[in-house]
């Protein structure tokens, strides 16, 4: 078992690329919802950076700060992408 938050969190970081990598190769007749995952995924990934690397797990204010700026901006890249397909 893995104890250390780096490790951990390099761990997260490498299965969450996986997942995009096998989503963006095998999943191409779902489009729009493999675009929404690997969306999803590149947010979990930031957050997983900043909280864990950068270290702004030990600042909540900063971590929440960041986290609601950028989710913002994830989501305005969402609706940008879901734009073709309404």
């Amino acid at each position: 078992m893995i104890r250390d938050n780096l490790w951990r969190a390099w761990a997260w970081l490498l299965a969450f690329s996986l997942i995009s990598t096998f989503a963006a190769q095998w999943l191409e007749t779902y489009a729009s919802m493999v675009g929404i995952l690997i969306l999803a995924l590149a947010y979990l990934k930031m957050r997983l950076i900043l909280s864990r690397y950068l270290g702004l797990a030990a600042t909540p204010y900063w971590n929440a700060g960041f986290g609601l700026v950028l989710g913002l901006y994830m989501l305005g890249l969402l609706g940008l992408y879901l734009m073709p397909f309404a």
